[in-house]
């Protein structure tokens, strides 16, 4: 091939930081890596999106104990990829007895978690270091919600002093996306659902569906959100740049499919055509080149009518990276 495989050859480190965002909200990122969300109350914390490994989570657990020394109780899976679950169980010894996830997560870690887990760790090694640490998929212990969009179906966690409300808010980056919205302080923890300034990976998303879910999320006029990748966003004006940048993406992308499948184009054109419009616009933001194939090859599906995503494994991984650089 004649340019390493996803993000194999990205080896360099990222800076983390962990910032206060209210009084009790905290946003983990990292430049462009996958963030976390910690919300800590008076008897109990919270961590949204658990990082990759058990090993990995150690960073994230020092930092909160900087700052509190409460049991974390609680780790939502905003959705199923590997990258923001499989680090669950090193919370165990910090006090974690509830693994929360939506109706929809569970189902895709049944239908796809183990491919999935495999197909991750072989695209971006760096992303899962200790992964010996790892001791299998991430199950939930509480489920919320029956697949349907809306907070109807919202669970409501109080960890004294702060309450969370928890939803699945419509499909997006996947069909499972799960929030946390803590309303009194007005932050919200999206998950992958929004980024900034960073690729929007979609290679397991519903692409059609995904803007009005967006739109959704902007409905609570939220001050504060941490997104799944990108720097946490203060105020209502940057909210609304991350979400607006998000939804472009998606448009751009899901527009540039539709219009390859109707013109009978195969994959590597597809993705000839899609860089005319994405380029020029996103082609400078972290892990862009590492999403692009795998977001081409969802938008040509979804365009081409395969609702629901083909499971990535990682020999399918290899073949349509082969097929788009031969």
């Amino acid at each position: 091939m004649s340019k390493a495989f996803a993000s194999q050859a990205d080896l360099d480190d990222k800076k983390t930081t962990f910032e206060q965002l209210s009084k009790h909200c905290w946003a983990y990122t990292a430049e462009g890596d996958p963030n976390s969300g910690v919300i800590i109350g008076e008897k109990f914390i919270m961590v949204s999106d658990a990082t990759a490994t058990p090993a990995m989570a150690q960073d994230l657990i020092r930092q909160i104990r900087t700052v509190s020394d409460k049991p974390i109780k609680y780790v939502l899976l905003t959705h199923y990829h590997a990258v923001r679950v499989l680090g669950a169980s090193a919370y165990v010894a910090e006090g974690a007895t509830e693994v929360i996830a939506s109706r929809g997560t569970y189902e895709l870690i049944v239908e796809r978690g183990a491919e999935d887990m495999q197909s991750e760790m072989e695209r971006f090694p760096r992303l899962f270091r200790g992964s010996e640490s790892v001791p299998g998929l991430t199950w939930p212990t509480l489920v919320v919600g029956d697949g349907q969009p809306g907070r109807q179906g919202s669970l409501t966690v109080d960890l004294g002093g702060v309450k969370v409300e928890i939803w699945h808010p419509g499909q997006g980056h996947t069909r499972g996306d799960t929030i946390a919205w803590v309303e009194e302080e007005k932050v919200l923890f999206s998950g992958d659902l929004v980024e900034y300034e960073a690729g929007v990976y979609t290679g397991d998303a519903q692409l059609e569906e995904w803007p009005a879910t967006l739109e959704a999320l902007r409905a609570l006029k939220a001050e504060a959100i941490v997104p799944g990748r990108g720097e946490a966003m203060k105020g209502r004006a940057d909210v609304d740049k991350a979400l607006d940048y998000t939804k472009r993406w998606v448009t751009t992308l899901f527009q540039a499919g539709k219009e390859a499948a109707a013109a009978g184009m195969d994959l590597k054109a597809a993705m000839a055509h899609t860089r005319k419009s994405m380029d020029p616009v996103f082609g400078h933001v972290f892990i862009y080149e590492h999403c692009l194939p795998f977001d081409v090859s969802r938008a040509y599906d979804e365009a081409k009518g395969i609702k629901n995503p083909r499971i990535w494994t990682a020999e399918r991984d290899k073949e349509m990276w082969a097929a788009l650089q031969g």
